[in-house]
């Protein structure tokens, strides 16, 4: 049991990990903001404010240059001398879903957003116009020049083009490719090829479900022919229709036909967090537009509470002991996320140019001023309201794509943290985030939490506060023999810290004990405003996300952060 890992490259005892093939090239120039060498002088006004949020922080110095989030590092996290940056990672936020005037519902300009992720503290970004047939055969062309127009404009951003898959019969995912020559290739065939939209492929059929399945394995064998160097799937919004089935979303991870793990997660969190907000402020809908019910393509076994988002998270991952635990209790990988889903900013002034026709130039005119602030959209910005924070070996393309697959990943709402670094330690070895501890039974094992409380305003113009954080454990059972399950019976909180700072650095331990059976830990955290007992009762989570009320749910009133787990396993 939780043999799964080595089968996905995460032997993380001993920290070689830490040095991935692309270690051995040049290590790439830290971006200018993160580089005290750099004076402020010399900073475009993007790097500057850069360089201010990560200053407040905490998170600038000589520590970060030395890859390690915070400038206390655990004592049992060091291990033996030799390796590469051991101390840590470099944290990268970034948003993996991104739409512009080459989706059909979209409107800005790929430099608009990639302008606001920069300015929001985003690192990097991933551009994901709409799969359809005119996005097929125009679109994915058309928005590369742009898209490589503003990696030349805004050097400090990695803007990587992906595309949202619509998954043959599920719900969307982003699809994205390391840049390179062969990117628009890539997109377009595997597009061409496999989108459910093109293919009118969407209902939840056998023969459907195969279609993905197919898909991923198509652009695992892109990477292993070596026409781009690599590709990752996320599913987005994987709970809003209910169409995403667990044995799809098995089945999207066990796709490794040629070796490569392409789909690694979803979205932890969905976008459109504003479209909760309450008349006369807002549109008045769901949080994330998660007001759905079942329909014919839908999963029958999910209970009707799924359709709805839990403190801004999707049910999938918001309910202790849930699809999420299920998958995890299975000892394989697959991690959460948060993005914007951008297409329509709220209380934003512009609207589509006039003219123009979608469906024969594969996109809108470019924005204009619209003459009123419009409050009925129920987008943010890139990185102004939910952020994935991805621990990275450097400032690369690679390094984000391998810091998300290894699942060295955390998300977070409303700017409620700065910063957290989480370890498991035992047994002279350690494992941070998506990572396993592989020590001898019995084994007493510590799990170590780093926690940068927020060190200024957010962009609502307040300072969160982190009221409390909470341990959640379970078992590691092996793989289940019911594809479409959907529980994990040992998941629970197992332990709550009550947070009384509200600054600076917090440090919480937690002793496992002598760990005799594999098991993994995930942290989760909240302001504290809004909190109802789990789904699973009491005794599995006290004090969890409340359901988010339709047409009422101010997201800056109700923040969170969750983590993605630890594994350890004793042999």
């Amino acid at each position: 049991m939780g043999h799964g890992h080595h089968h996905h490259g995460h032997d993380h005892d001993h920290g070689h990990s830490h040095s991935h093939d692309h270690a051995h090239e040049a290590a790439p120039a830290l971006p200018a903001a993160f580089d005290t060498s750099v004076p402020d002088e010399a900073l475009t006004p993007e790097q500057q404010s850069r360089r201010t949020l990560l200053r407040r922080a905490g998170l600038l110095g000589a520590g970060l240059a030395a890859g390690s989030v915070l400038a206390t590092t655990p004592a049992a996290a060091a291990p033996a001398s030799g390796g590469r940056r051991h101390e840590g990672f470099l944290w990268l936020a970034g948003d993996h879903h991104i739409h512009t005037q080459y989706s059909s519902d979209g409107k800005y300009r790929v430099v608009d957003q990639v302008r606001q992720g920069a300015r929001h503290g985003l690192d990097w970004m991933v551009i994901t116009d709409h799969g359809s047939t005119t996005h097929a055969k125009i679109g994915v062309d058309k928005v590369n020049p742009d898209i490589r127009q503003a990696r030349a404009a805004y050097e400090d951003t990695l803007v990587f083009q992906g595309l949202e898959w619509n998954i043959p019969a599920a719900e969307h995912g982003t699809v994205f490719v390391h840049p390179g020559k062969n990117e628009v290739a890539v997109l377009k065939q595997f597009e061409t090829d496999y989108d459910g939209s093109v293919k009118s492929a969407s209902d939840s059929t056998p023969a459907n479900e195969a279609l993905a399945v197919a898909g991923l394995n198509f652009l695992a064998e892109q990477v292993q022919r070596r026409k781009v160097k690599d590709a990752l799937m996320l599913a987005n919004h994987p709970a809003r229709r209910g169409v995403d089935s667990p044995h799809e979303i098995r089945g999207w991870r066990d796709a490794t036909g040629s070796g490569r793990q392409i789909a690694v997660g979803f979205e932890g969190a969905p976008g459109h967090q504003a479209a909760g907000l309450p008349t006369p402020l807002g549109m008045a809908r769901a949080r994330g537009i998660y007001d759905n019910s079942p329909s014919a393509n839908s999963f029958a076994g999910y209970p009707l509470e799924s359709y709805r988002t839990w403190g801004g998270f999707d049910w999938m991952t918001a309910t202790v002991g849930g699809l999420w635990d299920s998958l995890l209790a299975e000892g394989k990988p697959w991690w959460i996320t948060a993005n914007s889903d951008s297409h329509q900013v709220y209380a934003d002034t512009a609207v589509r140019g006039p003219g123009g026709d979608f469906n024969a130039n594969g996109r809108y005119e470019d924005p204009v001023y619209g003459g009123k602030i419009d409050i009925t959209q129920g987008d943010y910005w890139p990185g102004q309201y939910s952020r994935t924070h991805v621990g990275a070996d450097g400032f690369s393309y690679a390094a984000v794509m391998d810091g998300i697959r290894a699942g060295r990943v955390w998300v977070d709402h409303g700017q409620l943290l700065s910063g957290l670094d989480a370890r498991v330690a035992g047994g002279g070895r350690w494992a941070t985030l998506g990572g396993a501890l592989h020590v001898k039974k019995g084994t007493s094992v510590t799990l170590t939490v780093d926690v940068a409380l927020a060190g200024g305003p957010n962009w609502a113009g307040f300072v969160p506060e982190l009221a409390r954080v909470d341990v959640i454990q379970g078992d590691v059972t092996g793989p289940v023999a019911d594809k479409d399950t959907f529980t994990a019976p040992t998941a629970k909180v197992v332990r709550s810290y009550e947070i009384d700072k509200s600054s600076g650095v917090v440090r919480l331990t937690y002793q496992l004990g002598r760990v005799d059976r594999p098991l993994y830990v995930r942290l989760r955290g909240s302001d504290g405003n809004r909190s109802a007992v789990g789904a699973m009762g009491a005794a599995v989570d006290p004090a969890g996300p409340a359901i988010d009320v339709v047409g009422d749910a101010d997201p800056w009133l109700d923040l969170w952060f969750y983590s993605n787990p630890i594994w350890v396993l004793p042999s």
